[in-house]
């Protein structure tokens, strides 16, 4: 039986990993994006319809539910605020847990919202949802913010990939029914660069070029016996990877051509680091940076643990921030903190705090944002959205809307159906000037 018959004896999902499966081992590849179908649109796309207030995003991913009682909304002196204090601002009215002591110093450049709310409670839907803005379903991944941008704007650097995720794990949508080309790239490790980069040692440049002749040779056959647009786009991703290996744009990814304080500053840790990295990678270019700092998943002992994982966040985001802005970087580039939910205003019996999608808080800065604001509120016990309730749509949108993506522009799936960046979502614009 041949391959092109037992592919087609197969359901869409297990065609779909079947010649995933295949590609993979006759490309050799491994450092490419997920294998994903494609998109088409009905029409040529739409002229976006306003001009965007930043260029690029850094989308900092708090992994796991970050308390916002504990971080950007605390509530002192009350019995759901618990131990935490809070600390007055740079920004008038404005003020933070005392975890977060450097970005006190800088809260003149953040707008917080406040008034969250989430329709997923577990992680992994939460976490689609907010990366997304649609429910997780079994027979559909939607394409994330970095894959729209890509999808919408083109690359900004003609070898580098439009969007990077680092230390986003497996379980990221990637680039949803949208063609692999418009994934993001994964990066495991932000200290560790970009791996498998370069040519094996002892394959000289002439050695390689003959493999390469080869290879694609082979590519050919394989192609007419499999002419999907997934194996096409997986073509165009190898060839991709083939002219990243040569060029000098690589050394976006090296850590090691920052001096060492300012490494120091950011902090010694793949988050801190990771957050350099990805100003390096907007100043090659790379349109949409991802950073996630996991850990936030505190059903106990949530003080010492918020206060660790705090301390990563404010020491990075600190270093971020002002970094950005000496380098002419930050009004175009649009910083976000986000997190799939909050937690909850009661304290356990192992004095931690369990899931809260009612109500948390996500932060803003750059790109066009007025910092030193305060969009919405929780009452007075952390417990509901007392004023200016925004889901995660709308979030979405607001992101969305800084970058100038097409909000009404209708993207149809493989199955036909109809498909905008940020669902019903409709941006804070309020946020912006």
């Amino acid at each position: 039986m041949s391959l092109k018959h037992l592919a087609h004896r197969l359901d869409d999902c297990s065609r779909r990993a079947f010649l995933g499966g295949v590609a993979k081992a006759a490309f050799g590849v491994s450092l490419l994006p997920w294998l994903t179908p494609l998109a088409s649109a009905a029409d040529p796309l739409a002229a976006i319809a306003r001009r965007p207030t930043a260029r690029n995003c850094i989308f900092l991913n708090m992994n796991g539910g970050m308390s916002h009682l504990d971080t950007w909304d605390p509530k002192p002196g009350t019995e759901t605020g618990g131990p935490t204090q809070a600390l007055k601002t740079n920004a008038d009215g404005v003020q933070v847990s005392q975890y977060l002591p450097r970005m006190a110093e800088q809260m003149d450049k953040v707008a917080v919202i406040r008034g969250m709310t989430s329709t997923q409670g577990a992680h992994e839907p939460a976490q689609y949802l907010m990366h997304t803005s649609f429910t997780q379903r079994g027979t559909i991944r939607h394409p994330t913010m970095g894959a729209w941008m890509s999808y919408f704007t083109g690359r900004g650097n003609p070898t580098l990939p439009t969007s990077v995720v680092v230390g986003g794990g497996g379980r990221h949508p990637g680039a949803g029914f949208l063609e692999a080309k418009f994934a993001p790239l994964p990066l495991g490790n932000s200290k560790a660069g970009l791996q498998h980069s370069a040519r094996a040692r002892g394959v000289t440049e002439e050695s390689f070029d003959r493999r390469m002749g080869l290879l694609s040779q082979l590519n050919e056959g394989f192609a007419k016996e499999f002419p999907q647009k997934a194996v096409r786009g997986y073509q165009d991703l190898y060839q991709e990877a083939i002219a990243l290996m040569g060029s000098k744009d690589l050394a976006a990814f090296d850590l090691a051509q920052e001096p060492e304080d300012l490494k120091d500053r950011y902090g010694d840790n793949e988050f801190g680091q990771g957050c350099l990295l990805a100003r390096r990678l907007i100043e090659h270019d790379v349109r949409f940076v991802e950073v996630n700092l996991g850990g936030w998943d505190t059903h106990d002992d949530n003080f010492d643990r918020v206060g660790e994982r705090a301390n990563i966040l404010d020491e990075g985001l600190a270093a971020l921030l002002p970094d950005l802005e000496s380098r002419g970087l930050l009004e175009e580039t649009l910083v976000v903190v986000a997190t799939e939910f909050g937690r909850t205003p009661r304290i356990n019996q192992n004095n931690g705090r369990d899931h809260y999608p009612k109500a948390f808080s996500m932060a803003l800065a750059g790109g066009g944002v007025r910092g030193g604001q305060v969009y919405g509120a929780t009452d007075p016990t952390g417990s509901e959205v007392a004023a200016g309730k925004t889901q995660v749509t709308d979030f979405n949108a607001t992101i969305a809307y800084g970058l100038g993506l097409p909000l009404e522009k209708v993207v149809m799936s493989p199955s036909g159906r109809p498909f905008t960046v940020a669902d019903k979502g409709r941006p804070i614009t309020a946020l912006f000037g």
